[in-house]
């Protein structure tokens, strides 16, 4: 039995969506490892240890998520925490696509590794950290999207841009 997940993503931000899939993922397995990936070809808004700091408090009160970061193959990051699951969030059919080449290509370069998708609640399934971005960048209501941290994480970066 897979005793550890690993839920890699940007997160910049980390929404609610995220949080939804990490709650509902955390009871199925031992471990989960929320995996931070460096990729700064998306200009992202927060800086690593930015995001490694807002993805722990909002998980603060649950005692199997770890919060880390990785550079490089996520099937190499996977093999040295002893994980053979990736956990990866669907919200559209037009994720789909890219994320089942993404599988794909783990598990050719890695057979024992196995990708599951999951959707997200029905309320989040609308939402990517890119939207938050835009609508919070023109001053735009996102508190609601976002845990707490993060709105005012949003605050201090865009001022006037979480309300």
């Amino acid at each position: 039995m897979n005793k550890c997940v690993i839920y890699p993503g940007t997160f910049d931000p980390f929404t609610n969506g995220h949080l939804d899939i990490v709650v509902r993922v955390h009871s199925l397995f031992e471990w989960v490892v929320v995996a931070v990936a460096d990729n700064p070809s998306k200009a992202p808004m927060f800086s690593i240890p930015e995001r490694l700091d807002l993805i722990r408090e909002a998980v603060a009160d649950l005692p199997n998520v770890e919060v880390d970061t990785f550079e490089g193959l996520l099937v190499e990051y996977a093999t040295k925490k002893s994980s053979k699951v990736i956990i990866r969030g669907l919200r559209a059919v037009s994720d789909f696509e890219y994320e089942l080449q993404m599988a794909l290509m783990n598990r050719w370069m890695n057979h024992e590794i196995e990708t599951f998708f999951m959707a997200p609640s029905a309320e989040f399934s609308f939402l990517s950290s890119g939207l938050v971005k835009e609508v919070a960048s023109y001053g735009g209501e996102v508190r609601h999207l976002v845990p707490d941290c993060v709105g005012d994480a949003l605050e201090r970066k865009i001022p006037g841009g979480s309300k």
